[in-house]
């Protein structure tokens, strides 16, 4: 087996009129993500550690802020057309762990729907999916409510032949 690992960060500002949407949840919140898709950061960090792991750039080479056909889109779309390019490359994930960094709302209870959402579309069993949350104590824009911060961590492999 031939393993490689990824790192992603993805960070979105939060403002008023806006939906939130975490590893493919729509969460109620007063605020939501100011983004060119729909702003789930989790998803986005979780993409770029999928394409890092084979050295194809970052999710904006792929998918551009600039392209109107990415204007609004579900995040869900953008991490099944990764995992069809993980999968081309002749790769499969192993499993992926993230940590989301906001001060509200708190989201430990989407988590379980959101590793079940995520293991599906990365095509591995649920429990290969690790969501963790933190806030951080009030600093930082995210303590101020200003944002968001995901990383994503995974581990792709390639069978022997």
């Amino acid at each position: 087996m031939i393993p490689r690992i990824g790192f992603g960060y993805d960070v979105h500002r939060l403002s008023e009129g806006y939906d939130f949407w975490l590893g493919g949840v729509k969460i109620e919140h007063n605020k939501g993500c100011i983004a060119h898709s729909d702003g789930d950061a989790l998803i986005h960090a979780l993409c770029d550690a999928l394409l890092g792991a084979l050295a194809l750039g970052d999710i904006g080479v792929h998918f551009p802020d600039t392209s109107e056909q990415y204007r609004g889109i579900d995040s869900k779309i953008l991490l099944a057309e990764v995992v069809e390019i993980i999968e081309k490359e002749g790769y499969s994930i192993g499993n992926t762990d993230a940590t989301v960094s906001l001060q509200k709302p708190k989201i430990k209870d989407y988590i379980p729907e959101m590793r079940n959402i995520l293991a599906k579309i990365m095509k591995i069993p649920v429990e290969n999916v690790s969501i963790k949350a933190t806030t951080t104590e009030k600093l930082g824009f995210e303590g101020r409510e200003e944002g968001i911060a995901a990383y994503a961590v995974v581990l792709i492999y390639k069978a022997n032949r």
